[in-house]
C-alpha cells in the first residue's frame, strides 16, 4: 500500500510502499484512511525538531489528526462495523504498570513519559492507505460529519483545555450567577491567542459555552480568519493595529486565556492583564533556540495575590475526543458553511510534500488519501 513518510536520516518525504497491516488479534479493526490533516507539529518533524520512527524502521509514516472508515472488525469488536467512520486517537499508553495515569486510560497524562504517538513518537501514523487498530482507541463519527470530521483532533486540545480549567476553577466561586451547565462560561470573558485552525476551534467551543469570546491574532482585518470569527459572535482584534496595552483596555476582565500561537512573548505580556482568579492555558511549546526574556517578577507579583493558575496541556483523552465530536456536530448545525470553510484545501498524496514542507495560505489543509 502508499503511504507518506519521512526518513530523519536524509530529511526526505516520499510516497513509500509499505506493508498492508492485516488484523491479528480479536479486538483489533482495519480502516481505510481517507483524510488527514497537516499541522504544525507534522511540519516541525518533517524539519526535524522532533519525531521518531517505530523501531527497526528507518522512516516514519505521517498524520495524526485522521478520519477513516472501518472496512474489517475482529472478533472481540462489537460496537462497530464495516462502513462506519472512525476518528482514531493518537497517543497510545506506555507499558509501565505503576504509571496509574496510562492505566486508567488517561495515556495524555502518562507520568512515564515512555508512550508512543501515532505519526509523531514511535509508531506509524495515518497517512497510509490502510491502518489496523485496537478498537479502544477508535471513536465513532455520525455520517453527517464525514466533510468535518477531520477537524477532530485539532478541536480535542481547546476540549481538553477547558475541561481542565472548568476543573480548575471548582475550587472558587468562579462562575457567575448567569452560568448555567450548558453554558458555564456565561458573564466570563476568554480571550484565545491565534487564529489558526486550533484558535478558531477554541473560539468556536467557548462561544457555544457561553464565554464573550475575543481572538488576538497578528493580520489586520478584514481577513478571511476575522469573517469567521465575527460570524460565530466573537469579536477578532489584530495585534498589528492594536497593542496589548490597548487590546486589554478594550475587552476589560480577562478571566480565561487559551494560547493557540506557539508561546509567542505577546502571551507572556497578556499573563500580566490576567482578571482575579483567571486562568492562563498554554497549548504550544517555544522554540529553545529563539529564547525570550520574561519579567518572572512582575509574573508573579500578579499570580499569588490574584489567585491566578498557568497551565499547559497536551495531547487529549478518550473523553475529549468523545466531546470533540459531539460539539462538530453543534458547530454544524449552528454554523453550517462557517466551520467547512475552516478546510483550505484537500491535497492529493503525491501533493502532500508541498504543505509537509512549508505552511501555505488559507487555515487547515487536508490530504485525501481514498
Amino acid at each position: 500500500m502508499k503511504a507518506i513518510a519521512v526518513f530523519p536520516g536524509t530529511k526526505e518525504i516520499q510516497v513509500v510502499e509499505h506493508p498492508e497491516p492485516q488484523i491479528e488479534r480479536p479486538e483489533q479493526v482495519k480502516l481505510r484512511l481517507l483524510e488527514v490533516g497537516v499541522c504544525g507539529t507534522d511540519r516541525h518533524i518533517c524539519a526535524q525538531a522532533f519525531g521518531s520512527p517505530p523501531a527497526h524502521s528507518d522512516y516514519l509514516i505521517l498524520g495524526h489528526e485522521a478520519l477513516a472508515e472501518v472496512v474489517a472488525v475482529g472478533d472481540a469488536v462489537t460496537h462497530l462495523q464495516p462502513g462506519d467512520l472512525v476518528v482514531p486517537e493518537v497517543r497510545r499508553p506506555c507499558a509501565d504498570p505503576s504509571c496509574r495515569a496510562c492505566q486508567a486510560e488517561h495515556q495524555d497524562f502518562c507520568q512515564t513519559g515512555t508512550y508512543t504517538e501515532r505519526g509523531i513518537k514511535e509508531l506509524h501514523g495515518y497517512m497510509a492507505e490502510y491502518v489496523v487498530d485496537d478498537v479502544r482507541f477508535l471513536h465513532p463519527a455520525p455520517e453527517g460529519l464525514r466533510q468535518v470530521a477531520v477537524l477532530t483532533e485539532p478541536l480535542t486540545i481547546a476540549e481538553k483545555a477547558l475541561d481542565q480549567a472548568l476543573q480548575i476553577q471548582r475550587r472558587l466561586p468562579w462562575q457567575t450567577g448567569s452560568a448555567t451547565s450548558s453554558e458555564p462560561g456565561r458573564g466570563l470573558t476568554a480571550v484565545v491567542l491565534g487564529a489558526g485552525p486550533i484558535g478558531l476551534l477554541g473560539a468556536m467551543l467557548f462561544v457555544i459555552q457561553g464565554f464573550d469570546t475575543y481572538v488576538y491574532s497578528r493580520a489586520q482585518a478584514p481577513n478571511e480568519k476575522a469573517d469567521i470569527v465575527t460570524a460565530i459572535g466573537a469579536t477578532y482584534i489584530s495585534s498589528e493595529t492594536t497593542p496589548v496595552e490597548e487590546f486589554t483596555k478594550q475587552v476589560g476582565q480577562i478571566d480565561l486565556v487559551y494560547e493557540a500561537m506557539d508561546a509567542a512573548p505577546m502571551a507572556i505580556e497578556i499573563i500580566q492583564h490576567l482578571n482575579r482568579n483567571g486562568i492562563f492555558i498554554f497549548t504550544s511549546g517555544t522554540n529553545p533556540r529563539q529564547p525570550y526574556g520574561i519579567d518572572s517578577a512582575a509574573t508573579l507579583h500578579n499570580l499569588t495575590p490574584l489567585n491566578q493558575v498557568i497551565i499547559g496541556t497536551v495531547n487529549a483523552g478518550p473523553d475529549t475526543f468523545t466531546s470533540a465530536i459531539e460539539h462538530l456536530g453543534v458547530f454544524q448545525q449552528r454554523w453550517p458553511s462557517i466551520l467547512s470553510s475552516l478546510i483550505t484545501q484537500r491535497h492529493p498524496m503525491q501533493r502532500a510534500s508541498g504543505v509537509l514542507l512549508k505552511k501555505p495560505g488559507g487555515i487547515k489543509h487536508v490530504v485525501t488519501i481514498a
